[in-house]
């Protein structure tokens, strides 16, 4: 139904917030066949460029960063102290391999102290970010050879498929990368009204950062963000929390904690999913947000700015999970809103 190779590439190339170069080669070498123009801001965002039939513009977004960690401190017995770069639930950490990119790549476990020697308090304590380490199983001697304060880390695990569905790390965004490349491509021999303007922007993880700056730049008159969103469609989930449901369609984003969605690309969105048959479920996120606040307010004029938003389960977590329905019907519907922008009618009204 998709690419599996492609978004296994996609998802395992590393890329912490500021640290996005191995993503963004990946990004640049995938993307250059299918583009008029590709370049690099100061802050690293890739900016690629399908001209269309107009001189307006219409910004894609998705961000090449994962949440990670940054090396604080490398203490007497060679165990790795960190801090986060993005959110994380700590409780997530246990039990994980993770990747130090230092002057070469080093595995390493996450660790903490074991259940068996626990106070009764400290088992039902919630674990905190300082309670863990890692543990690379080598002396501080040999650790500090390859290793320093400041190199960032990234999180191990392969991707797999799980019936129809796909499950790995960092799905959170790079499904939403693999959407705007596999977009570009099967869009390369189309005509479009106006420019398709993609934007693998980066450190959305910390702030939206790099959108900040490439909407500044590209100052596009309508905006389209792809990133994932929440499917509490689980046990013991009541049917207000879920806000979307694996293999129920792509979601059209109402508002987030951060964006309240331009009302016309709402309704556009969903007239063009109607008209195509494409499943889709609305997006309505109570906290939380994404680069389509950076990308509705950042130009010279603002922009219309909606969201293509993919369900995932498990979120922020290295099982992540997708299915490829909701997957594929998130690049038709992106194709179908690129492909008829000029038939709308964008007066306020």
């Amino acid at each position: 139904m998709i690419d599996i190779d492609l978004l296994s590439t996609v998802c395992q190339t590393p890329g912490a917030p500021g640290y996005e170069h191995r993503i963004r080669k990946f990004v640049i070498e995938t993307v250059t066949p299918y583009v008029d123009e590709v370049r690099v801001d100061a802050l690293g965002n890739v900016i690629a460029t399908k001209k269309g039939k107009s001189n307006q513009k219409v910004a894609i977004a998705a961000h090449m960063d994962e949440i990670s960690f940054v090396v604080t401190h490398i203490d007497e017995e060679g165990f790795v102290r960190f801090q986060p770069l993005g959110g994380f639930d700590p409780k997530t950490l246990t039990a994980q391999r993770v990747i130090i990119h230092g002057k070469e790549d080093i595995m390493g476990v996450m660790g903490s102290k074991p259940i068996h020697i626990m106070k009764p308090e400290e088992r039902k304590k919630a674990p905190e970010i300082s309670d863990f380490f890692i543990d690379t199983g080598m002396p501080k001697s040999e650790v500090v050879q390859y290793v320093s304060p400041g190199d960032v880390v990234t999180r191990e695990r392969e991707l797999i498929t799980m019936g129809e569905c796909v499950n790995a790390k960092s799905l959170d965004n790079r499904i939403s990368v693999f959407i705007l490349l596999e977009a570009f491509r099967e869009l390369a021999d189309q005509d479009l009204p106006h420019d398709m303007v993609g934007i693998f922007t980066v450190q959305e993880e910390v702030g939206v950062r790099g959108a900040l700056v490439a909407a500044h730049s590209v100052d596009p008159q309508f905006a389209i963000a792809l990133d994932t969103t929440i499917a509490f469609d689980t046990p013991g989930a009541q049917p207000h929390e879920m806000v979307t449901r694996l293999g129920k369609g792509t979601a059209i984003k109402v508002l987030d904690g951060m964006t309240i969605c331009d009302y016309r690309m709402v309704a556009y969105m969903k007239e063009r999913a109607e008209a195509a048959n494409i499943a889709w479920q609305p997006e309505i996120l109570p906290a939380g947000g994404t680069d389509t606040a950076a990308l509705q307010r950042s130009g010279k004029n603002g922009s219309i700015a909606g969201a293509i938003s993919i369900p995932t389960r498990h979120i922020h977590q290295v099982i992540e999970m997708v299915h490829q329905k909701d997957v594929r019907l998130s690049i038709d519907l992106l194709k179908e809103c690129l492909l008829h922008m000029d038939t709308y009618d964008w007066s306020h009204r």
